[in-house]
């Protein structure tokens, strides 16, 4: 049954969090930005790893200490045909992505179309193989950390008083409107995607798929990225214009392809 501190740790990650970030965090990052946008992007990387799994391992204690099964919260397997439905998934997703990075890598035109595409995002993407190992983990991070906070913890919170499909509502404008930094077109493309994860988790009945889907979503965006940029920064180019902060909720550091974006606690 939900309780009072259930409540209280969604409003923390995915309202009062988004407010320190607006008026504290994405200040500093400017700031360093403006003074070295290479160790700013890595500075910005290793927080959101950190801060995001600090904020999941208070979740992870709360739902411990309560007794309750993780089976209800999603972190089930999907049993049977559904098993290997959700690896072919995958496995096509991760196919396209490759197909995608082949043809991104022989294309000099794409390449310039995309780096124009990406804009004022490309403080905050991976320039060089270091830092694509560096958005590696942020992805991997961001993969499991919003899925466990909002298809996990805020939809089972409110699915008391809203239901499922109304809890997963909320919680899609909650998470889309956190992408309001990249401009209304970014929310719209981010509670497209958003809303798939939240189809995959309806489907599969379980967090997993999401999590790893998610993952490689970020990753390949990140790569597709750094694919793009990685001629600038082998002449010394780096990019110095400064992404707006977000202004609430947990994003995700990439949507998709030729979109790219970050936030501290991470598409």
């Amino acid at each position: 049954m939900t309780a009072l501190p259930d409540v209280l740790y969604v409003v923390l990650f995915a309202v009062v969090e988004p407010l320190i970030d607006y008026s504290v965090f994405w200040p500093a990052y400017r700031r360093l930005s403006r003074a070295d946008p290479a160790w700013a992007r890595r500075w910005l990387w290793a927080s959101a790893i950190g801060h995001q799994w600090v904020v999941v391992a208070f979740g992870i204690a709360l739902w411990t200490a309560s007794g309750r099964s993780w089976t209800s919260f999603g972190f089930s397997v999907p049993a049977g045909w559904w098993l290997w439905a959700a690896v072919a998934l995958f496995l096509l997703l991760a196919a396209y992505h490759a197909y995608a990075a082949v043809t991104l890598a022989r294309c000099p035109e794409t390449r310039t179309s995309l780096r124009q595409q990406i804009g004022p995002l490309a403080a905050v993407v991976p320039h060089t193989r270091t830092e694509l190992c560096w958005f590696g983990g942020v992805s991997l991070t961001a993969g499991f950390c919003e899925e466990f906070l909002f298809r996990g913890y805020f939809i089972w919170v409110f699915a008391r008083w809203l239901g499922w499909w109304g809890a997963a509502a909320l919680s899609l404008t909650v998470f889309a409107v956190g992408h309001l930094y990249q401009g209304w077109n970014g929310v719209l493309r981010t509670g497209i995607v958003g809303a798939l994860f939240t189809l995959v988790v309806a489907v599969f009945d379980s967090l997993w798929p999401a999590v790893a889907l998610h993952a490689l979503v970020d990753l390949g965006a990140g790569v597709m990225a750094w694919l793009a940029l990685r001629e600038g920064s082998a002449t010394g180019a780096d990019a110095e214009v400064e992404p707006r902060p977000a202004s609430g909720g947990e994003s995700s550091l990439v949507q998709a392809e030729p979109d790219a974006a970050a936030d501290r606690r991470g598409v």
